[in-house]
């Protein structure tokens, strides 16, 4: 096929439409265009008189390669061969274990199945669909499960977010991630979206489809069984060790995947003792911001903001501090709500999530600060985690000790006040919010940089600044405060553990680990002679 791009489309404006202006740049007829769709299709709002698409589209003619002959270098591109699952040969070896099963967990497990290898996973959390109740009990009546929450079961942080798919890294897994979303129940528009999401309402199913694949398989997938342990013998991993219903069991294995998230602490603790190699790895802090959705979607689209083919209106926001960090805006949330993150007892962490149709009265965004690992206080691989659950115990304690969570309107803010009353803004939080003066929760590195940042943003984004907006604390989960160290191989210093995804510090967001979970899949056939170098 070949791949025309750069096309401007009015709002109201068709696949057909964007259709005819390639006809007619090309000089053809409508007849010798055997198929077409839209490949990638994004939002320019640079004017706000004059907001439209702009799209990619590819089509399929007769006589392919004559007509690309004849046209001017740059107008089109012939498409490559679309990229496909990894192959491999005849199973070899003992079945691998995966520790996790959120996007990396995933697409590693589905990787070995579809090669034959049947993966074990073991997942401490539950099911997706049980999950969904357990996360929405917590957010009734602050009733928290360490095991199971917003953080931890099947589908990772990222099935209880806005199931954002965007990502910076170029890999042509990525490609195969979307189409495998789409296979197994994502709506079809995130094939070609600059800015695909799935929704939190929405990607339950789709992580639930992926899993009654792998186990049709002949893989398996353990719920409420967490890693414990792990044995190594001369340097190479034997046998693995989890809990599940209080009861220690063990699988022998030489291969271990593991694709924990960022906040399983714990494990990261026992991988630790069992000399598991790790370094300090920077992460961010700061607040989720609310405004009305309607005022991001003036800000960003001025007078077509109401227009039905847009919905609801994104941002991101960056700067470079005085002190030299960073501060910006990260997971922003149109239409969506900001919910409890907590996997602790006794300390409160926030984040924000989105159903699929994007229709909430608030959008809402991290808004974050650098924190460099001069900051963590100690040399000692985990102190990040030390430092984290400190601003996640303050939040706690700010909020009433009950998981409501400490708030302050921005101007307050930016004035150095408390919060006494609420304004325009309608915080979202459940299981309820407490107005406090967050220079209590925050480092003073983190409050100084949201008071140089707010005004800067507000001046790119009319309104961010907003005087009512609710800033709610504490957003400490954005990133893993750790590193595993992994070879060319993709293995730790202990041979048959693969360190994978965001818990190990190699993603930062669904595609991102799906994609690693997929390397570290592929490298472990390599090395079993499954797959050539």
């Amino acid at each position: 096929m070949l791949r025309i791009a750069n096309i401007k489309l009015p709002l109201s404006g068709t696949p057909e439409d964007a259709l005819q202006q390639i006809i007619k740049k090309l000089r053809i007829s409508r007849e010798t265009v055997l198929s077409f769709h839209i490949s990638k299709k994004s939002v320019d709002a640079r004017d706000k008189g004059d907001v439209h698409f702009v799209v990619s589209l590819d089509i399929k003619v007769k006589d392919e390669q004559k007509l690309l002959k004849s046209l001017k270098p740059g107008i089109a591109t012939l498409l490559p061969p679309a990229p496909s699952f990894p192959r491999a040969t005849a199973p070899n070896g003992m079945r691998p274990v995966i520790a996790g099963f959120g996007p990396g967990g995933l697409f590693a497990a589905l990787t070995l199945a579809r090669n034959g290898l049947k993966p074990i996973v073991l997942e401490r959390g539950e099911k997706v669909e049980n999950r969904a109740r357990t996360v929405d009990l917590f957010s009734s009546t602050g009733e928290l499960n360490t095991e199971s929450n917003i953080q931890f079961g099947e589908g990772g942080a990222g099935a209880f977010s806005d199931g954002k798919l965007t990502t910076g890294i170029k890999d042509k897994r990525c490609q195969l991630i979307l189409q495998e979303l789409f296979a197994h129940g994502a709506p079809e528009e995130i094939l070609y979206l600059a800015h695909p999401h799935i929704g939190t309402d929405k990607l339950p199913q789709v992580v639930a489809n992926i899993r009654k694949e792998i186990i049709e398989l002949g893989g398996e997938v353990h719920f409420g069984a967490r890693l414990s342990g792990i044995q190594v013998t001369k340097n190479q991993l034997t046998c693995v060790e989890y809990m599940q219903n209080g009861e220690k069991k063990e699988i022998a294995t030489d291969a271990l995947i593991v694709a924990i998230g960022h906040s399983a602490a714990d494990t990261q603790q026992m991988l630790y003792r069992s000399g598991v190699n790790m370094i300090q790895k920077p992460f961010s802090v700061g607040v989720r911001i609310e405004h009305p959705q309607s005022l991001i979607n003036q800000s960003q689209y001025g007078k077509a903001a109401r227009h039905p083919a847009l919905g609801a209106a994104e941002y991101h926001l960056s700067y470079k501090l005085k002190d030299g960090r960073g501060a910006y805006t990260f997971c922003m949330c149109p239409g969506g709500t900001v919910v409890p993150a907590a996997s602790r007892e006794n300390a409160l962490c926030v984040n924000g999530m989105s159903p699929f149709a994007r229709d909430g009265q608030n959008a809402n965004a991290a808004l974050l600060i650098d924190v460099h690992t001069e900051d963590f206080g100690d040399d000692h691989p985990l102190a990040g985690y030390v430092l984290q659950r400190m601003w996640e115990e303050k939040a706690f304690r700010a909020g009433g000790s009950n998981y409501h969570a400490p708030v302050q309107l921005c101007g307050d803010f930016l004035a150095g006040k408390e919060t006494k009353q609420l304004g325009s803004v309608t915080p979202t939080y459940r299981p309820g919010i407490t107005c406090a003066d967050l220079q209590a929760v925050l480092p003073s590195f983190a409050v100084n940089g949201l008071r140089e940042a707010l005004p800067v943003f507000d001046r790119r984004l009319k309104g961010f600044a907003l005087p009512d907006a609710v800033m709610t604390a504490v957003e400490s989960r954005s990133s893993c405060p750790v590193r595993l160290p992994r070879d060319e191989r993709f293995e730790s210093n202990i041979q048959g553990i693969f360190p994978c995804g965001e818990g190990a510090g190699y993603a930062g967001g669904i595609m991102s680990a799906a994609a690693d979970g997929m390397r570290v899949a592929e490298a472990l056939m390599k090395k079993r002679g499954m797959m050539e170098e």
